[in-house]
C-alpha cells in the first residue's frame, strides 16, 4: 500500500522507511511542486497535524507526517518545537547540539534529565485524523559520541544504556526509540485503513 512520508529529512526518511517494511513509503519529491508546509504550531500535536493535512491534501495519498524534539527537564521542556531551530534557523545538527552543550555546561549529570517526544500524525484523502504519541526518556551526555543517526543522537542517552543513540547505532535505536514507539502505534492504525 503506498504510503506518503511528510518530510524531507532524510534521516527520518531512513528511519521510518526500515520501520515501514509493508508498505510503499513514498517522499515528497515524488511529487513535482509538493509544498513545503509551515510548521507554526506550538506543540508537536500542531505541527504533525499541520504536516500531514497539506501534503495529504495535495496528494490525495495517505500521509503519515511526524513532528518530534528533545525536552529537557532543566530548559523547561525545551528546545521542544524548535528543536531543529535551536541554534537558529539556519543551524546545522552540531550547531543545535553545541548550543545545548553550551547552555547545559553548568548543569550536574542528575539534573541532565530529557526525553525525545514523537508525534504522528495520519491523514487519509477523505479527511480521516489519527494522532500517535512515542517518548523515549534518557539524559543529555556531555559531548558528541557516535558516529550513526542524526540530530541530537550523538549526545543523548537513552534510560537503562551508558551509550549514545549514535553509539547504539540504528538497530536498538529503531527498538527503543520515540520513533519506533509512535510507529508501533501507527502501524495499527494504517492496517485498519489499508
Amino acid at each position: 500500500m503506498p504510503l506518503v512520508l511528510a518530510t524531507r529529512n532524510k534521516g527520518k526518511i531512513a528511519e521510518l522507511s526500515r520501520l515501514l517494511v509493508d508498505w510503499q513509503v513514498q517522499t515528497c519529491d515524488a511529487y513535482p511542486g509538493c509544498p513545503v508546509p509551515e510548521e507554526t504550531g506550538d506543540t508537536f500535536h500542531e505541527n504533525a497535524l499541520i504536516k500531514a493535512r497539506v501534503i495529504a491534501s495535495f496528494t490525495q495519498m495517505i500521509t503519515l507526517a511526524d513532528d518530534s524534539g528533545l525536552e529537557v527537564d532543566a530548559l523547561e521542556g525545551a528546545p521542544g518545537v524548535y528543536t531543529a531551530r535551536f541554534a537558529g534557523p539556519d543551524a546545522g545538527d552540531s550547531e543545535n547540539r553545541n548550543k545545548l552543550l553550551q547552555v547545559l555546561s553548568a548543569i550536574p549529570n542528575q539534573e541532565r534529565t530529557a526525553r525525545f517526544r514523537c508525534v504522528m500524525a495520519i491523514i487519509t484523502p477523505d479527511g480521516r485524523e489519527w494522532t500517535i504519541d512515542g517518548v523515549c526518556e534518557g539524559r543529555i551526555g556531555w559531548e558528541d559520541k557516535g558516529a550513526n543517526g542524526f540530530g541530537y543522537d550523538p549526545i543523548f542517552v537513552p534510560i537503562g544504556y551508558t551509550q549514545t543513540f549514535a553509539e547504539l547505532g540504528v538497530e536498538i535505536k529503531n527498538q527503543i526509540s520515540h520513533r519506533a514507539e509512535a510507529l508501533n502505534k501507527a502501524v495499527t492504525i494504517l492496517r485498519t485503513i489499508s
